[in-house]
Formats: structure tokens, C-alpha cells, sequence
């Protein structure tokens, strides 16, 4: 059975692969997971109040629910991150109107 972070890991992958599929090419989210796997990734991202240009495009295609910022928030994920990460995963979300939809 997988790791809690390679189940998280393995989401992140997932993310890049939908966006691919959407003719979005997210190379530097690729580049991110594979020099530093799912979890550190997320955390960096999150590490700032900007919201990312890949979030952005993926509000525009509206699949805002495969971003990584739904992963974050997801319970199963929540042990993963930290109290101020998954509000701010879960701020972007909220200001992009993910919870009106």
C-alpha cells in the first residue's frame, strides 16, 4: 500500500497529466514534481499569498477541482500540510469561487 504522500505524490501527477490533456502545459509544475515530489511542491507553492498562474488556467478550463489547491484541502490530504497551508489552498479556492459552483 502506497504512502499517504505517494498517494498525494500520485495526485499531483494526475493534475499535470488533466492540464496536458487540456492542451495546458504546466512543464515548470512538472519540473517542481519531479525535483521535489507532491508534498514539498504543494508547500512551496503555498508558501506565498500569490495565486499562480497554473491555478489561474485552470479556473479558465474550470477544472479548478483537479488543481492542487482542491487536493490540499481534501481530508484524506489534510494530514500531509499544515493549518496555515490548507487555508491558504483553501483561500485561493474561495476567491476563485470553487465552493459557488
Amino acid at each position: 500500500m502506497k504512502s499517504l504522500a505517494d498517494q498525494f505524490h500520485n495526485a499531483m501527477v494526475g493534475v499535470y497529466e488533466n492540464a496536458r490533456q487540456h492542451e495546458y502545459f504546466a512543464n515548470y509544475f512538472k519540473q517542481m514534481l519531479d525535483q521535489h515530489g507532491g508534498v514539498e511542491t504543494a508547500r512551496c507553492l503555498l508558501a506565498t499569498r500569490e495565486v499562480q498562474a497554473g491555478l489561474m488556467k485552470l479556473w479558465e478550463l474550470k477544472l479548478l477541482d483537479q488543481s492542487m489547491e482542491a487536493f490540499v484541502i481534501q481530508e484524506r490530504f489534510q494530514p500531509l500540510f499544515t493549518v496555515v497551508e490548507i487555508a491558504e489552498a483553501h483561500r485561493r479556492l474561495e476567491e476563485l469561487g470553487y465552493f459557488n459552483e
